[in-house]
């Protein structure tokens, strides 16, 4: 992992829904993302990303979330509650070596789902993604046995890439893909 990006200094507000604001994570969600990585779904359809106390979040931070955003201007963003702040978990865009489009991903706090977050946080993800970004299509990598990721992705307008099959750590994974509608303007 990279150990030479820094946080976002203070971090950056991206964006508002009726009940979210996403924003870049920073230095003191380290303690809350050792707690996101760690639950049963996160390492049940995600990964264990070998998380375990706050510096291990600080180096997962350096090397993922903020290098992202310093290569490429986006990456995972910290979902709070828009009225108190509260971490529900993250959503946002991932560049990946092997695709030539970015993917959605996104993963929640056990007590936040089952809320509709998921779908209003990645619908707002898209629409920055087209709107702001201009990315001319967006994927989502899914493991197989994630059926509510993959009821997101189809209600977010995405479908299933038959022709192009995905393996990642061995694994088989499922690839869902949306293109930039023509009407997507700039927020």
């Amino acid at each position: 992992m990279a150990t030479d990006s820094v946080p976002p200094d203070p971090p950056r507000e991206i964006l508002r829904t009726r009940r979210l604001v996403l924003s870049e994570l920073g230095p003191d969600d380290a303690a809350f993302l050792v707690e996101l990585l760690n639950t049963p779904g996160f390492l049940a359809h995600i990964g264990d990303r070998g998380v375990r106390d706050v510096e291990g979040a600080l180096e997962y931070l350096r090397g993922g979330p903020w290098a992202s955003y310093a290569q490429h201007g986006f990456g995972l963003w910290r979902l709070g509650q828009r009225r108190d702040g509260q971490a529900l978990g993250i959503c946002g865009l991932l560049q990946r070596d092997h695709l030539k489009a970015p993917d959605i991903g996104y993963a929640l706090l056990p007590a936040a789902e089952g809320q509709g977050i998921a779908v209003e946080a990645a619908s707002a993800v898209l629409d920055y993604g087209f709107g702001v970004l201009r990315l001319p299509r967006v994927y989502a990598v899914i493991a197989p046995g994630n059926a509510r990721s993959i009821r997101l992705a189809e209600r977010l307008g995405m479908r299933p890439c038959a022709d192009q099959p995905m393996t990642e750590g061995g694994e088989g994974l499922l690839l869902y893909r949306i293109d930039r509608p023509p009407q997507a303007g700039v927020l």
